[in-house]
């Protein structure tokens, strides 16, 4: 009663808060259902400690110190080490928990570092960042840039088919097969397509700041955007509609009792435990989750421009550890961003980001910050006009986009949300269903109608005049 009275009485925790915090959680830490061998996933905290103080004895009393620049690498190795430790006893799984949450919280834990090095560069000067990097490498103080001793979009008008086999190299297998890795991150060809094309957009507006954005027509619309990203998105695409037609079900490791079934069992670990289906924009769609599509393209695109601009400013070369090993720390930790933004911006229960979204943005801000303070000579030949243009262009692309995917959810919606339908039903009467066969589909939805009733989904029976029409 007194409690009560000066109002230090705990707050009782009503549905909405319930349900809110279930939603954040499964995006911001997704708990295992599946364990199959209990070893792997109990906390082990003791054995971890123990081996850590250990191995820091080893190293801190039988190493040689003569060597300064030893010293400097092992404690910044060390240091790092016991970060990631820390980062699997304390940082959340995020949205995915294959092959185990561990990996995903080391992933975290990198963007976390990686995050920090970006705030403590972002507070030296020019030498200090060049002293940095010829500690990193001394190889880099004879680095040069590319676009000096490079010429683009040169003899545009001379096409022959020696010339263009010579564009299908490692930088043409990088495009298509990381289109395709991006295919399997969106699930969608319109935002695939909108992406692909914006960032041809882009290359043209910035040219006038990185020449190595200049290219020859046919280059950039037939290898780049038709075959090295078009083919791409394609395969992304495929095996997505592949991974969503399968049904998930995951016998335990200890359930099999073939050595060949054991491998198997373990190799499909490193799969997906579930597909899930995506669907960015929808005719009911409000104008917040336009602005987020929106605001998710520009920062996309953002993030693919410091790729450039960073081995531009701090001169490194494309082959070089630095921008390739970037190129796939980003790749990684898009996967549970994009997983969290999406989330966020489709479910009307998720009322904040992931904490890996979360970072993920500042990263890209402050790569952007980084390159803005130390390429100041770089930058003060910005056309203001051209970027102005640049975001309209992107707005109106993205919203051309959007009304292209409302008129195809209203025109081929039913089919796609029939099939999602049967592929709940086939998860949950542990039956496989052909989607080929829409009578068989529809008795499939009359039989388990009950199912449907008893999972809560009985909103789906007005699916039902949508397979009608399809019959």
């Amino acid at each position: 009663m007194m409690a009560s009275r000066y109002g230090y009485g705990s707050r009782t925790i009503g549905k909405d808060d319930v349900n809110y915090r279930m939603h954040f959680r499964m995006i911001n830490e997704q708990q295992v259902e599946d364990i199959t061998l209990d070893f792997f996933y109990k906390p082990h905290t003791i054995t971890l400690l123990t081996c850590t103080v250990l191995s820091l004895m080893y190293f801190a009393f039988t190493r040689d110190e003569t060597n300064e620049d030893s010293n400097l690498w092992v404690g910044l190795i060390l240091v790092i080490s016991f970060f990631l430790v820390i980062s699997v006893l304390a940082f959340p799984n995020g949205p995915f928990t294959r092959p185990h949450p561990a990996i995903w919280r080391i992933v975290f834990g990198l963007s976390v570092l990686y995050f920090l090095f970006l705030v403590f560069i972002i507070f030296l000067n020019w030498e200090q960042v060049k002293s940095v990097m010829y500690w990193l490498d001394p190889n880099l103080r004879y680095a040069t840039r590319e676009a000096d001793v490079m010429e683009y979009a040169v003899n545009c008008h001379v096409i022959t088919w020696e010339r263009i086999l010579s564009h299908f190299d490692i930088f043409a297998f990088s495009h298509f097969w990381g289109w395709g890795m991006k295919a399997l991150l969106i699930r969608s060809y319109g935002l695939c397509w909108t992406i692909s094309i914006t960032w041809e957009l882009t290359e043209l507006f910035f040219m006038h700041l990185l020449p190595n954005f200049a290219e020859c027509w046919w280059d950039q619309v037939i290898l780049d955007i038709l075959l090295c990203n078009g083919g791409g998105i394609w395969m992304g695409m495929t095996v997505c509609r592949f991974l969503e037609m399968r049904t998930y079900h995951w016998a335990s490791i200890k359930d099999i009792h073939t050595t060949t079934g054991k491998i198997k069992r373990a190799v499909l670990q490193f799969t997906p435990a579930s597909w899930t289906y995506v669907r960015w924009f929808d005719p009911k769609s409000s104008l917040q989750r336009v602005t987020g599509v929106y605001l998710f393209m520009i920062i996309w695109q953002l993030t693919e421009l410091n790729t450039f601009f960073l081995k531009h400013i701090f001169v490194f070369p494309a082959c070089h550890a630095l921008s390739w090993c970037r190129i796939l720390f980003i790749g990684i930790i898009t996967a549970p961003t994009v997983r969290q933004y999406y989330a966020y911006l489709t479910d009307t229960q998720c009322k904040r980001v992931g904490m890996q979204c979360w970072v993920f943005g500042a990263i890209a801000f402050l790569e952007a910050l980084a390159c803005v303070k130390f390429g100041q000579d770089l930058f003060s030949k910005t056309q203001a006009l051209y970027v102005v243009v640049w975001l309209v262009c992107v707005a109106f692309i993205t919203f051309l986009c959007l009304y292209g995917m409302v008129w195809y959810a209203e025109n081929y919606g039913p089919r796609e949300k029939v099939c999602s339908m049967l592929a709940t039903l086939s998860q949950n009467t542990n039956k496989p269903l052909t989607y080929t066969s829409v009578t068989r589909g529809l008795k499939v939805f009359l039989l388990f109608g009950h199912s449907l009733t008893s999972n809560g989904l009985t909103r789906n029976l007005l699916l039902l005049p949508s397979i009608l029409i399809l019959v």
